[in-house]
């Protein structure tokens, strides 16, 4: 027999990743009483990301450093492989990413939100949203047997990517055409590799629409994986561990642990993120870098402002989108070049053959592109990074050489 009830709180959070769980630790230290709603029953689990993520950008937003056993290893060197086997090494002054465990690190923000006094329930799946009067009003959730009406002045949307919830709010969903499918593998036995170094392989042959990845872990596991925008991601990732010039080297005698799948949206944030008692944060809203798919820091970035928001909404009791909207005006200041210059490299990237790849990193080693890059600390805010470098001889060759092979891909 199923059980009807109802509850009241003053805000509601879909979802438990990094994003919800960020944005409750921030309402509730703002004295916003919040609730999280997560399907799954661990905070975490089942995890769809690396975990590789920028340093600088953790500190930034006060999470940096990490308690032990949630930092993986850290990086201070990339290799970027062509099709062919080509390498451009970019090696850093210090060390600028690191990967986490997810799992872990999903937890540990959790738990500093229940700490400040958000409520969390797990197993839970809100089925949909109540709406009045054009109003976001609360959700319907399901657990086990029992179903219930919670209502809320106010409702974040952190679902991730499949957007269904957003859909019902009236909001119009992220762009398909600009999503990818990933394939995650945490994989034993790896060979020559860098403990320092990220591996990328770039190759319409191998990633079509994305790259390939190898990221190890100090204990001599590492994570690997790619996306594509077309055919099997599975097959693709066999073909890279046995068939690429260097990954197979790399990976030809590996063993695969665990295994999983995601897509990934590259096109940029949604139009609109607000609609009157509801705002959209994270992979929901498409804030996630086009350029590589990085979605964490961008996303616990826009959690933070929304909290923002929604705690000037309560205070002015007013959650119409009309008052909601300086959340958007605040991501985009923020954000909204970065945006941009990321959207045109994917442009770019996608617009190459493998064999123009090839040539861009044996002319990116010719041009000394490494020596312009060595003090870079900051890989997230890629649109302002392009300004901070762009002054060295080097990078100014690059680009012209760049602007160039985009130019005779688009006429």
């Amino acid at each position: 027999m199923i059980t009807h009830t109802a509850k009241s709180t003053d805000a509601v959070i879909i979802g438990g990743g990094p994003v919800g769980s960020y944005a409750a630790l921030n309402l509730a230290k703002l004295g916003v009483k919040v609730t999280v709603y997560e399907e799954h029953p661990e905070i975490g689990l089942p995890s769809h990301c690396a975990g590789h993520i920028s340093i600088r950008s953790l500190r930034n937003i006060g999470l940096y450093p990490l308690p032990n056993g949630i930092v993986e290893n850290t990086f201070t060197a990339a290799n970027f492989y062509s099709p062919f086997g080509t390498k451009f090494s970019l090696h850093l002054s210090s060390p600028v990413t690191t990967t986490l465990n997810r799992a872990r690190f999903d937890n540990y923000i959790a738990n500093q939100a229940k700490a400040a006094g958000a409520e969390f329930v797990l197993g839970t799946h809100v089925q949909s949203l109540i709406k009045a009067n054009d109003f976001v009003k609360g959700v319907n959730i399901r657990n086990g047997k029992k179903e219930e009406k919670v209502y809320s002045n106010i409702t974040l949307d952190a679902e991730g990517i499949s957007s269904r919830l957003l859909r019902q709010s009236g909001l119009a969903a992220l762009n398909p055409k600009g999503l990818v499918f990933a394939v995650e593998a945490e994989v034993e036995n790896v060979k020559n590799v860098e403990t320092n170094a990220v591996e990328v392989y770039f190759g319409k042959s191998f990633a079509p629409g994305f790259y390939g990845w190898l990221i190890p872990k100090l204990d001599g596991t590492a994570k690997v994986g790619l996306a594509t925008n077309r055919g099997n991601p599975h097959e693709f990732l066999q073909a890279l561990m046995f068939k690429h010039p260097v990954a197979s080297k790399q990976l030809g005698k590996a063993k695969i642990t665990k295994i999983g799948y995601h897509a990934i949206t590259l096109g940029g944030p949604i139009e609109k993120t607000y609609a009157n008692g509801f705002l959209a944060v994270g992979d929901c809203a498409s804030q996630v870098k086009p350029s590589t798919g990085g979605g964490v820091i961008f996303g616990l970035t826009c959690a933070k402002m929304a909290s923002q928001t929604v705690s000037e909404a309560l205070q002015q009791v007013d959650v119409s989108s009309e008052f909601l909207h300086i959340y958007q005006k605040h991501c985009a200041d923020l954000l909204s070049f970065d945006f941009n210059v990321m959207l045109r490299l994917r442009r770019f990237l996608d617009s190459l053959s493998d064999e123009k790849l090839d040539q861009i990193l044996r002319v990116c080693g010719k041009l000394g592109v490494d020596n312009a890059l060595r003090d870079v600390d900051e890989i997230d805010f890629q649109g302002k990074l392009m300004l901070k470098v762009l002054g060295k001889p080097s990078m100014i060759a690059a680009v012209a050489y760049f602007a160039m092979l985009y130019l005779s891909a688009n006429p």
